[in-house]
């Protein structure tokens, strides 16, 4: 089959099932397609060990117990620990790291048959929107090698775009999800805080923090996403105990009557006009699909950002603080005692961005500062969560941009790093209330480039949102399309 690198996820599983084609060919073609690297979209290959994935799935296809993901491709963010394929967070202070076990999605989405191609390029320690803060270089977008892929799960949206691999995870904790989806023209869901397991997962801020899918449709992603989520509580104190749930079930389903709110806020000052244009016509396609745009308001959007980047930094400062040479990772070579070595350790392994991080949330935590900045952002967040609750009285799913422009020119914010934070601005309230949200394609802005849209739920409405975007998407075209030369 020459066309296997743009099969969907679904009609990979369904060739592989048929014996159409063997775990074997399709690992291999994929191993190919991945050479040279392109768009730096990996950190981690290993043939040997993706081909001996791919011959034991075809032993299990051919015996009868191969799972529904049985041979399918699949490449993870170099958050999620491995123990056949080197872990660095983007990162010079885990370089060549190699950890003892699997993160639970990487064990899950094994158990499901799911064949690994590789690790994916990522923002250090998943801190950046645009993936340029990785150590090991930026990510390119493959509408455009001359922008950013966006971030920090930028290795995961280019190697979907690109058909590197049909799927991929990434991890959203302000937006890493649903942004460079947006940018790359794919899918991705975040789920509901705590449904998909921490474990594993290199932690950067850990009441925030959540792993989730990434593919070209919403047909794919609830595939994988059944897998990853159900109750891991011996393993992740966040996890939460509540069943797995087959999310390809829901698909189909009709959204006539469906209430889409539409919040004021997104739709205000600061949105690109060609943004707007793509939002404003894939919203006229669900009206056509029987559902209610209903005006809603989410007064406390723009306290999003002081909020996020008080709150992350924080639980960053403390979780990264592990990173100290004494016992795995980089330790420098030059110092006199232990705190010269935890010093050195890491100025040589922490990149600029992770610095930054690290030194606004010791500051907001520190001594006279804790209840003025610290405390007072977690009474927001309490409200921004409200909001949604008052906001969900009215409407069952929000819609809106993803992020205020498409993908920006590399280097473009170098210079600025508050200018990516608000890009955030749309993608941080769900983060803050702990709500599922996805991106989905909805049209192309300035110079061709990928829109995507942002669909947010109310907790656990993971399959009512999947069930929304499939519908866009059996109605339009967009998530089909894909960059020149491919």
């Amino acid at each position: 089959m020459s066309d296997l690198h743009t099969l969907s996820v679904k009609a990979l599983a369904e060739s592989l099932r048929s014996k159409q084609v063997s775990a074997v060919e399709v690992a291999t073609r994929f191993l190919a397609r991945t050479g040279g690297n392109p768009h730096n979209a990996f950190l981690d290959i290993d043939s040997e060990v993706t081909l001996a994935q791919a011959r034991a799935s075809d032993a299990k296809l051919a015996s009868g117990t191969a799972g529904p993901l049985e041979g399918v491709p699949v490449a993870h963010k170099d958050v999620f620990v491995t123990r056949d394929f080197v872990t660095t967070a983007g990162s010079k202070i885990l370089q060549g790291y190699r950890s003892p076990f699997d993160a639970t999605v990487v064990q899950r989405l094994a158990q499901a048959g799911m064949v690994t191609v590789g690790k994916l390029n990522c923002d250090e320690f998943a801190m950046g929107s645009a993936n340029e803060n990785s150590a090991y270089g930026a990510v390119t977008n493959p509408w455009d090698i001359t922008r950013v892929p966006g971030g920090s799960s930028g290795g995961s949206a280019a190697a979907v775009a690109a058909r590197l691999v049909p799927a991929a995870t990434g991890t959203d904790t302000g937006g890493s999800i649903r942004q460079p989806a947006s940018f790359c023209g794919i899918t991705g869901i975040k789920p509901t805080y705590g449904r998909a397991s921490r474990y594993g997962m290199i932690a950067y801020a850990s009441s925030l923090d959540q792993a989730g899918p990434m593919a070209r449709s919403a047909e794919d992603c609830a595939l994988l996403l059944s897998p990853m989520c159900g109750p891991d509580i011996d393993r992740d104190s966040t996890s939460l105990n509540m069943p797995g749930e087959d999310f390809s079930a829901s698909l189909n389903g009709s959204i006539e009557g469906l209430r889409i709110g539409v919040p004021k806020e997104f739709f205000g000052e600061g949105l690109d006009a060609d943004v707007r244009a793509a939002l404003d016509s894939a919203l006229r396609e669900y009206e056509k699909l029987g559902a209610k745009l209903v005006p809603i308001s989410l007064p406390l959007t723009e306290l999003s950002i002081p909020v996020y980047y008080i709150i992350a930094p924080a639980e960053a400062s403390s979780n990264l603080s592990r990173f100290d040479g004494v016992k795995f990772g980089h330790r420098a070579k030059d110092y006199v005692d232990l705190v010269d070595m935890y010093k050195k350790t890491r100025a040589e392994g922490f990149g600029n961005e992770v610095k930054r991080r690290i030194m606004t949330g010791a500051y907001v935590l520190s001594h006279g500062y804790y209840d003025a900045y610290y405390l007072q952002a977690q009474k927001i967040r309490r409200m921004i969560a409200d909001d949604f609750q008052n906001a969900f009285k009215k409407c069952d799913v929000i819609a809106g941009p993803v992020a205020p422009s498409v993908a920006w020119k590399l280097g473009e914010n170098a210079n600025d790093p508050v200018a990516d934070y608000l890009a955030d601005i749309f993608t941080l309230p769900a983060s803050l209330a702990g709500l599922p949200g996805m991106s989905l394609p909805a049209g192309f802005g300035e110079n061709n480039m990928p829109v995507g849209m942002q669909l947010i739920g109310n907790y656990f409405k993971e399959a009512q949102l999947l069930n929304t975007a499939h519908r866009l998407q059996q109605a339009t075209d967009f998530h089909l399309r894909q960059p020149q030369g491919i």
